[in-house]
């Protein structure tokens, strides 16, 4: 016999159960450490890095249960970088993925579409608003010629279950809160009006299965925050709510348990720090969390499993 489905009914998506952070920077060096986040988000101890060590980079879900990092800055050569490192859905990073598109450092990443992903935006000494898709196999192709305001050190995530956003940035010392939208194919609107305190070094992330977060960054020359912007399931960005945890730019950001999220390690008035911040199905940011892992900036994050 057939199961009985009622009208208007849906199960709940799958994936985004676990998350990681990766790479960055410890204050002295560039590293390719890891810390996996549990479905009750709770951080783990560091785990050796795989792949060419560098900051400043990006990360996304795609297939619906792997992530990809990809992009940033590197050590050797001292020079922005294409290349990229799946990440399985037990976690597990994998070596690096010879470059596709332009090498860049300081852009975003969202997943889209339920089982894909876009890297967009950053500097390659000059900003652009180039994006590269990642297919469902995590393969990504070949640039895409930018729509929007160029600009680097922006943040990104997912809303509405299969569309993303990619918010807020900086180019030639000017912070913007303007957005793009980002549609379930993977085509990049044109820039709306920005909500929200101008900023750079933010960071975004996918909650509550349909909903984004974006939150922290600084603004007038490092002046830090954590105030954060809720994004409705029609990519409606809020005003700033009043930030809680410690104020901090260049931090990592995830969902976890399938409906809540994750802030995580950062730059904290110039000193790296490792605590977190995790975020309710509602949207309500936590207090701090005491570090666990290596203390470090210009890390990123996704979602796996």
């Amino acid at each position: 016999m057939f199961p009985i489905i009622p009208a208007n009914s849906a199960a709940a998506p799958s994936g985004n159960d676990e998350g990681i952070f990766g790479f960055g920077h410890t204050g002295s060096t560039y590293t390719a450490i890891s810390n996996l986040v549990s479905n009750t988000g709770v951080v783990a101890s560091d785990t050796a890095g795989v792949g060419s060590v560098r900051n400043d980079l990006a990360a996304c879900e795609f297939g619906g249960d792997q992530g990809i990092f990809g992009f940033g800055y590197t050590l050797s050569p001292v020079a922005p970088a294409g290349m990229t490192n799946l990440v399985s859905n037990t976690g597990v990073v994998a070596s690096d993925v010879s470059a596709v598109g332009t090498a860049r450092t300081d852009l975003a990443a969202c997943s889209f579409g339920g089982d894909q992903g876009i890297f967009g935006f950053g500097t390659t000494g000059s900003n652009v608003a180039t994006t590269n898709l990642v297919s469902n196999t995590g393969v990504v192709a070949s640039d895409t010629a930018g729509v929007g305001t160029v600009r680097k050190s922006l943040a990104a995530c997912e809303f509405g279950g299969d569309q993303g956003i990619f918010g807020f940035g900086t180019i030639s010392g000017t912070e913007y809160s303007l957005t793009n939208l980002v549609s379930n194919t993977g085509v990049v609107a044109s820039d709306t009006a920005g909500v929200g305190k101008a900023r750079v070094k933010a960071e975004g992330c996918h909650y509550d299965y349909d909903k984004g977060i974006f939150g922290f960054g600084n603004y007038f020359y490092n002046t830090y925050t954590a105030i954060t912007n809720l994004v409705s399931t029609t990519g409606v960005v809020a005003s700033d709510t009043a930030g809680i945890g410690t104020v901090r730019n260049a931090l990592g950001g995830c969902q976890y348990g399938q409906d809540k999220a994750i802030f995580g390690y950062g730059n904290a008035s110039g000193s790296v720090t490792a605590v977190t911040n995790l975020v309710s199905t509602t949207g309500v940011v936590a207090s701090d969390t005491a570090g666990v892992g290596t203390a470090r900036n210009s890390t990123t994050a996704c979602s796996f499993n």
